[in-house]
């Protein structure tokens, strides 16, 4: 008999499992405790709607400015020069509505060096753009 209990000189095969049993009866009294704690209400003020504003009915078509892997310019998928695009910009810019403002789409290439597309957000926000949105490169 593998098992028996009468003999002293083999390994004892049962389990001890009371320390388990107090381990788990305290984890479970301090759940009881701790459980009603987590269901507080938090207070959120959260932004109501404004009715007095007016969404246009018509929103402008977005611009798309692409920059390719060597810098060169594309607005709307014509090649554009930086002279070109500070003029569009301006005239973008120059609208005193803001909401009539096309978002300006800026879709840079991969391998584009960091400096062409910061010249350009710098460029839109100097003449006024408020609606720019990035795109993924192509």
């Amino acid at each position: 008999m593998a098992f028996s209990s009468g003999s002293g000189k083999g390994p004892m095969a049962d389990i001890n499992v009371t320390p388990l049993v107090d381990v788990m009866l305290v984890l479970l009294i301090i759940f009881m405790i701790t459980a009603p704690m987590l269901t507080h209400k938090v207070k959120i003020d959260l932004p109501q709607p404004n009715p007095n504003i007016v969404q246009p009915e018509n929103p402008p078509e977005p611009v798309r400015l692409k920059i390719d892997q060597s810098g060169a310019l594309y607005w709307n998928d014509t090649p554009i020069d930086e002279l070109g695009l500070k003029a569009q910009l301006a005239v973008i810019g120059g609208q005193t509505d803001t909401s009539k403002q096309p978002e300006v789409q800026i879709s840079a290439a991969d391998g584009v060096a960091y400096e062409s597309v910061a010249r350009v957000l710098a460029d839109a926000k100097s003449y006024g753009l408020t609606k720019i949105g990035f795109n993924e490169g192509e």
